[in-house]
């Protein structure tokens, strides 16, 4: 069976190489009928055609803009769970906006008799693209189906559950003619235990072991398989799994089903309800991604001579080096090195971890200019652009605080769907946290931020996050 991570890398590739030659095959067939029946220049003799300089920039250009589309739509992404009527619909939607943008911005200038000629060019381009872009997406993901019924790809899938509906659930996917594409990899026990389930899948541990069993058996599907009296549950377990980046399915009930929540039969004729709490439309998280890129690298470059000045500043307030490295816990999870101008003294922390305040002994006197101009946290920008940050987004904590706040509140993890940012609306809000209680104060508005993340939150964010610097409010 090949590895999943090894799909996950090259299918993408197939789908952009398959759009480049059908933009390319579309682009061609309507540079010869423009030719052909808009400027009459070509006849039905090959030796008159001729493809000049402008056919070979727009044969290479355009595609490439018909494959930046599809990344803002979010088509490179899950290659194994697209499918047919997905690409049907979304191939359909982006090539009337993209032939309405190349007509009026490449096409519109040709010299025609009538406005009957406009309508044609449009309708060539649309129509030969439509065909040919979903014929390549048609063909592979077709071949993606056919590797997961046949079980050549499957995902690691952990049961939540331990009653009756996992015991259906569990009989209904090993007990299927084609595969619905679940690797069962074992459950996880939630309250009361059926014994026919231990007899078809593997005891992986109970709630408090969720966590490490998704990292220990690499799980990539969570399936909250639990009885209608436990369904207050449903939320607490959905939020332990969503921060560690897998996807999560609920068995729905019959009120679900009757109140229209399951909308169709999400795995090959098991009806699953997909959870997808990300507000945040896909083209914004890619907007969100590219200004994120563009920001760092500028802020790099432009902010280069204020960096040797601080970093002149550090050197000479204390000894030590001039950046500090600390280990936080990024996206789903994942541990990342922060990096940022360092404003404490080198033997500020032994042993336990300590949070810094706004008195704090330890800070040199620079970093408590730093840290009120959040000077100190250029650095990241670097984090930025490796792709372990955002601008916008939840401060990023060292574990053992964050088994502090779980302890308090479970719903931490929820913070990890997203990357962390340099600067948050809780940040805005508390500026550093010099307690476990301000945390977890500071925790509500980030959980406020991802329920409702937009591109012009962020932008507000980012502008309160300046004035805080201006003023010099930041602690």
């Amino acid at each position: 069976m090949m590895g999943r991570r090894l799909v996950d890398r090259v299918l993408p590739w197939h789908y952009a190489l398959g759009d480049f030659l059908s933009a390319a095959f579309a682009w061609t067939v309507l540079y010869a009928y423009r030719k052909v029946e808009i400027e009459r220049l070509w006849t039905s003799y090959l030796d008159y055609w001729k493809f000049d300089s402008n056919f070979v920039v727009g044969v290479v250009l355009v595609p490439l803009f018909w494959m930046g589309l599809y990344a803002v739509m979010g088509m490179y992404l899950n290659p194994r769970r697209r499918h047919r009527a997905l690409e049907l619909v979304q191939v359909l939607l982006s090539t009337l906006v993209g032939s309405i943008v190349l007509f009026f911005s490449l096409l519109i200038d040709d010299y025609i008799v009538s406005y009957d000629q406009y309508y044609m060019t449009l309708s060539v381009l649309f129509g030969i693209h439509f065909i040919a872009t979903s014929f390549s997406r048609w063909m592979i993901v077709s071949r993606s189906l056919r590797r997961i019924r046949n079980g050549e790809w499957a995902f690691n899938t952990l049961v939540l559950g331990g009653g009756e509906t996992a015991v259906q659930l569990v009989e209904d996917i090993q007990d299927e003619t084609l595969s619905s594409g679940f690797d069962l990899r074992g459950f996880i026990q939630i309250n009361d235990m059926h014994p026919r389930l231990s007899d078809r899948l593997k005891r992986l541990g109970d709630v408090d072991d969720l966590s490490r069993v998704i990292d220990e058996e690499n799980i990539e599907e969570v399936i909250v398989a639990i009885e209608p009296k436990d369904r207050k549950k449903t939320v607490d377990l959905i939020v332990l799994s969503e921060g560690k980046g897998v996807n999560i399915k609920v068995v729905p009930s019959l009120y679900d089903m009757l109140s229209g929540n399951v909308r169709s039969g999400a795995v090959y004729g098991i009806p699953l309800i997909h959870v997808d709490r990300l507000v945040m439309p896909n083209w914004q998280r890619v907007i969100k991604r590219a200004i994120d890129v563009i920001a760092s690298l500028l802020a790099l470059i432009i902010l280069s001579p204020l960096y040797l000045f601080l970093s002149v500043v550090v050197k000479k307030s204390s000894s030590g080096p001039i950046f500090y490295r600390q280990e936080r816990i990024g996206k789903f999870g994942i541990p990342f090195q922060i990096v940022k101008f360092r404003t404490m003294r080198t033997d500020a922390e032994q042993g336990t971890p300590q949070l810094s305040s706004r008195d704090d002994p330890r800070i040199t006197p620079s970093g408590k200019l730093m840290r009120k101009l959040r000077l100190d946290e250029l650095p990241q920008f670097w984090n930025v652009l490796k792709g372990e940050m955002s601008l916008v987004g939840p401060r990023p904590e060292r574990k053992f605080f964050i088994d502090k706040i779980k302890k308090q509140a479970p719903h931490y993890t929820h913070l990890q769907k997203i990357r962390p940012g340099i600067t948050s609306w809780g940040q805005v809000k508390y500026g550093y946290a010099e307690n476990v209680s301000q945390m977890i104060e500071r925790l509500k508005f980030d959980i406020m931020y991802i329920e409702n993340m937009t591109l012009a939150l962020d932008f507000k964010i980012l502008v309160y996050t300046i004035i805080t610097v201006l003023k010099g409010s930041g602690k």
